[in-house]
C-alpha cells in the first residue's frame, strides 16, 4: 500500500461495458475503486473470480465500487467468463490495453491479472500483483479506507 501522502492521482478513463453501458473512474469520486485486470483466457483470473465477486457482494457499495477490466479478450468469450463465474459488478471492456497503459507508474502493462485500488480522493493506492485472495483483497480495501 502507498502511504497517503505520496499516493498520485489515477489516469481517468471512460470505457463501455459488457452490458452495453460505460464506466468512468472519475465519477466514482468518493469510493475505494478495487480495478480488476482480467481475461477470460487466463487461468489465474478463473482462480481468483470467485473471491473477487464474493468480496464485491459482502462490500458496502456507498463507500466500494468493484470493475472488472477486460483486456485483449473477445466480447464472446468475456460474457461467458462472467456468466461462468456469476460476476455481477460492471466489467469495462479495454481490448486493446489502453487503460492499462495509462496505469504504467502502478500497474506493468502486462500483468495478468492485476487489481489496483483507488482510494476516495481518486489516487492510487495499493496494487495487487497476481492472483487476489479474498482476505487480501478485504484486507488492502479495508486498509486503504482507513487511511485516509
Amino acid at each position: 500500500m502507498i502511504p497517503a501522502g505520496q499516493r498520485v492521482a489515477a489516469p481517468d478513463f471512460t470505457l463501455p461495458t459488457l452490458s452495453g453501458g460505460s464506466f468512468t473512474l472519475s465519477k466514482q469520486l468518493g469510493k475505494v475503486v478495487a480495478l480488476n485486470v482480467w481475461a477470460s483466457w487466463c487461468a489465474p483470473c478463473r482462480k481468483e473470480a470467485p473471491d473477487l465477486e464474493k468480496v464485491w457482494k459482502q462490500s458496502d457499495k456507498k463507500a466500494v465500487q468493484f470493475v472488472g477490466l477486460d483486456t485483449r479478450d473477445s466480447a464472446t468469450s468475456a460474457q461467458g467468463f462472467i456468466k461462468t463465474f456469476g460476476i455481477t459488478y460492471p466489467q469495462a471492456i479495454d481490448t486493446d490495453g489502453q487503460v492499462q497503459l495509462l496505469f504504467r507508474d502502478s500497474l506493468p502493462a502486462q500483468a495478468i491479472p492485476s487489481t489496483v485500488i483507488v482510494d476516495e480522493q481518486g489516487r492510487v493506492a495499493a496494487r495487487i500483483l497476481g492472483t487476489a485472495t479474498e482476505a487480501t483483497l478485504r484486507n488492502v480495501i479495508d486498509d486503504v479506507r482507513a487511511s485516509k
